[in-house]
C-alpha cells in the first residue's frame, strides 16, 4: 500500500482499494451541476489533464503566494491531478478555493510535491497556490476550506510563502510507505490501509533485498515505460529503505529525493 510524504518531515500512510463514487457535497460552489451530478455517480478514468500553468519562480508584485499541508483518505478518490467532474483530490481542494478567492483554477496555480494515484493517501502532501491579493487572517481560509471539503480531506497546516517556494521543486525528500498485513486472516480494521498476504513473509530477507536499493541508481527498469512522464532524468538517489516488523504488519518505508513513475511500487 502506498503514500506519499513530500517532506521528510512527514511519514505517510498506505494506500487502499479505490471506490468509484465520491461526495460532492465540497462542489457547491465553482463547478456546475451537471459536473456535479457526473461526480456523484462516480466514473471512468479520463486522459489526464494538464495541472494549471505552474508558472515562474519570479511572481509580480500583486501575486502572493501560499502553502499548504493536506492530509487525505484517497480510498474513494482518482488519485490527486485535476479531471473534469472526476473526484480526485486536487478537484475538490480547487473547488474549495473558487469559492473562497472567487478566483478560476487558472489563475489559482495550484500545485502539488507529488500526484499520488488512486486510492494513495496522504499525512504531508505539500502543495501551493496563488491570488492577487493578501490575506491578514489565515485562520477564517484555514477553517472555511475545511469546511467545503470531503472529510476525507484535510488542510492541516496553512501559511504565506516565499515567492522562490514552489511545491515540486523546493522537495528536499519524499517518504513512501506500504503496509502488508501478513496473517492467514485479513484483520478487517486494516482493510483499507494494508495488502494482505496469506503467505508467510520473511522480513530479514526483504531487509537484505531492500538494501541494494539504497544509493544513487538509474532506476529506468523500475518505472512504467507507457507513461509520459516530464520527469526525465532516470537517476535517482534512495536514503533509506527499512523492512520494519510491527506484530502482523510488515511495513515498507522508502526515502529518497525523488522518484519515477511507479518506480516504488515496482521496486516493492
Amino acid at each position: 500500500m502506498l503514500g506519499l510524504a513530500p517532506l521528510r518531515s512527514a511519514p505517510l500512510p498506505i494506500r487502499a482499494s479505490a471506490v468509484p463514487s465520491a461526495r460532492s457535497s465540497a462542489t457547491a460552489c465553482g463547478r456546475n451541476s451537471s459536473q456535479q451530478q457526473q461526480l456523484a455517480d462516480g466514473g471512468q478514468l479520463s486522459l489526464a489533464v494538464p495541472e494549471a500553468d505552474e508558472g515562474d519562480t519570479v511572481l509580480p508584485e500583486n501575486v502572493h503566494k501560499w502553502r499548504m499541508v493536506i492530509a487525505y483518505d484517497g480510498t474513494k478518490f482518482k488519485g490527486w491531478q485535476y479531471q473534469p467532474s472526476i473526484p480526485t483530490i486536487q478537484y475538490f481542494l480547487e473547488d474549495a478555493l473558487i469559492c473562497i478567492t472567487k478566483l478560476d483554477r487558472k489563475k489559482l496555480c495550484l500545485v502539488g510535491a507529488g500526484r499520488t494515484d488512486t486510492g494513495v493517501h496522504a499525512w504531508g502532501q505539500v502543495a501551493h497556490f496563488t491570488t492577487p491579493f493578501s490575506y491578514c487572517c489565515l485562520n477564517s481560509i484555514h477553517s472555511a476550506m475545511n469546511g467545503l471539503l470531503p472529510p476525507e480531506i484535510r488542510v492541516r497546516e496553512i501559511s504565506a510563502a516565499r515567492p522562490e517556494f514552489h511545491a515540486r521543486t523546493s522537495t528536499k525528500s519524499k517518504v513512501y510507505r506500504y503496509k502488508i498485513y501478513n496473517e492467514a486472516i485479513m484483520d478487517p480494521f486494516h482493510n483499507r490501509y494494508a495488502y494482505h498476504s496469506a503467505y508467510k513473509l520473511n522480513p530479514h530477507a526483504m531487509q537484505e533485498a531492500a538494501n541494494y536499493f539504497v544509493g544513487t541508481h538509474d532506476f529506468t527498469s523500475f518505472a512504467n515505460a507507457a507513461h509520459n512522464d516530464r520527469e526525465r532524468r532516470s537517476t535517482k538517489k534512495i536514503t533509506r529503505f527499512d523492512v520494519t516488523e510491527m506484530g502482523a504488519v510488515l511495513q515498507l518505508e522508502v526515502e529518497g529525493t525523488g522518484f519515477l513513475y511507479r518506480q516504488v511500487r515496482n521496486m516493492e
